[in-house]
């Protein structure tokens, strides 16, 4: 049975916490199907998507016929509904619970390299309409581009999943928490407080753009953060670790919440042993995985295409040339299955791929979006992006990350007489335009005499993006993703991403520990 909910039904039901079970039936019934299917397939058509924002084809058209009403060059409509809800558990009772849901539409016009922006959390023609008005008005010419006729553009699917959030209820995602939670007090009698928060989200969104593309993607995430802290001799230190993908409740397992307890617990006593190096310049060995962020801000933000088309970046005149060692390639992917900050789709209906920024040390390429695309002939990359409904897209990464390279772990850190090795990254700073970049360093060992000893803590590095890159003088062969929930910021805008590395050797960076 197809059942439509009215505007105030929507909010209604959605205050209450039954989304779940009250939007978009037709919808989710076709979920249902899947997940006992096990295929993973989006068996959701065109007409479910239409149907699900209230729609049609025509009156798509209509909008964007007075989008493009005063002479802009291009024009799309991007609608979304996400359904965000969690819960977090603190020292063994539930003491926070909630449902977050967005539903809007927001349309963009394109006059050259100007762009002219509205949304409307109300899906009416009336309403959308008037919102394009407001976005026609950075155009005022009378030339005039007509929308061409939309055409379904199908897209692969890189999150399949077999249980999605819609199907499950509250009262069994907080015995998983609760699971997490009573590991981590059986584990070390030193924890004296826990701190787990559960998020899953589900996201529709629905593109259209004025050359006749329209597309649609459904979008599962999942993550689960975990933090506790510990107490001896009066000394007390926390820490914590997470888990997040494009997932459905199957990657609750009882491996993964085993996982966050042991590895939570892991990490926040070792700081009792922890010691502060020496400051100054010296080697530093990056851990294979999450110490990819350095990677991510240091150098990734500095080949998206709108800082290097406005001539920010450092890396705006260093296309064809040699940026790293010829063992360095470096990719930002928006395919790899089941990853945080994988697309089907970007937000301005791209197909999303595998971009190579830098192959055997020469930078390749940078991220695109329609915009900057244009302005250097190219043609997109599918790193379009958006925080949602309410702001334009722009070029941003998705899963960025270095590939393998000629060495090995061991060799790496046998090579460092005197040096850190670091393992997760926290606070970091960058200045896009030089590269200059600040990083805390959460966890990580000293090197002494090419052996990992004592655990460290509190201290910096602080360095340059480009010189770091051209410092990575060893690149090891164990690649690893990173697994967090990591959000990139740009420009007032979050979206979920990741990255990853293999061990790698930077042969001199500045760490700021003792008498720094």
């Amino acid at each position: 049975m197809k059942q439509k909910l009215s505007r105030r039904d929507f909010i209604q039901n959605s205050s209450k916490g039954a989304v779940a079970v009250a939007i978009a039936p037709h919808i989710l019934s076709i979920k249902s199907e899947q997940a006992i299917a096990g295929s993973g397939e989006n068996l959701m058509t065109l007409q479910d998507y239409l149907e699900h924002f209230t729609v049609t084809k025509a009156d798509i058209d209509a909008v964007m016929n007075e989008a493009l009403s005063r002479g802009g060059d291009y024009c799309d409509v991007y609608f979304q509904h996400k359904i965000s809800n969690y819960i977090g558990l603190e020292d063994n009772a539930v003491n926070r619970a909630y449902t977050d849901v967005d539903f809007g539409v927001g349309i963009r016009v394109l006059n050259g390299d100007q762009t002219g922006y509205s949304f409307t959390e109300e899906i009416t023609l009336e309403a959308m309409k008037l919102a394009a008005q407001t976005a026609a008005n950075i155009a005022n010419s009378n030339k005039k581009v007509s929308p061409v006729k939309l055409v379904h553009h199908k897209t692969p699917n890189y999150y399949k999943i077999d249980i999605p959030w819609e199907e499950v209820s509250i009262d069994r995602k907080i015995p998983s928490l609760q699971h997490i939670n009573d590991k981590i007090y059986t584990l070390d009698n030193r924890i004296i407080k826990s701190s787990i928060g559960f998020v899953n989200e589900t996201n529709y969104i629905m593109i259209a753009t004025s050359d006749g593309r329209i597309v649609y993607d459904y979008q599962p995430m999942g993550l689960v953060y975990v933090s506790c802290t510990a107490e001896q001799n009066g000394q007390k230190e926390q820490n914590g670790f997470n888990l997040a993908g494009r997932n459905g409740f199957e990657f609750i397992t009882d491996e993964n919440k085993n996982r966050l307890a042991t590895e939570s617990v892991k990490r926040t006593v070792e700081l009792f042993d922890a010691v502060k190096p020496e400051a100054g310049e010296m080697p530093v060995v990056m851990a294979a995985g999450s110490s990819g962020i350095l990677l991510h801000e240091a150098i990734g933000h500095g080949m998206e295409a709108d800082f290097n088309r406005k001539e920010v970046s450092i890396f705006s005149d260093k296309i064809g040339k040699k940026v790293a060692e010829p063992f360095v390639t470096i990719v930002d992917n928006g395919t790899n299955p089941n990853i945080r900050g994988s697309i089907n789709v970007d937000d301005e209906g791209n197909d999303s791929q595998e971009t190579v920024l830098v192959k055997d040390g020469i930078l390749q390429s940078y991220l695109h979006d329609r915009i900057s695309a244009q302005h250097y002939g190219l043609e997109p990359t599918g790193n379009g992006r958006r925080q949602d409904f309410r702001h334009a897209p722009m070029p941003r990464m998705r899963n960025t990350y270095m590939l393998n390279g000629p060495h090995t772990k061991d060799e790496i850190i046998a090579s460092v007489k005197k040096g850190i090795y670091a393992e997760t990254f926290s606070n970091g700073e960058v200045f896009i335009g030089a590269g200059d970049f600040t990083f805390y360093v959460k966890t990580g060992y000293l090197i002494e005499d090419g052996t990992l000893t004592s655990p460290i803590k509190d201290i910096n590095i602080i360095g340059n993006g480009p010189e770091v890159l051209s410092k990575i003088v060893m690149v090891a062969d164990d690649f690893k993703m990173a697994e967090g929930g990591w959000t990139c910021g740009k420009n007032g805008q979050g979206v979920p991403v990741s990255q990853g590395l293999p061990t790698i050797k930077v042969s001199s960076i500045t760490v700021g520990g003792v008498n720094a």
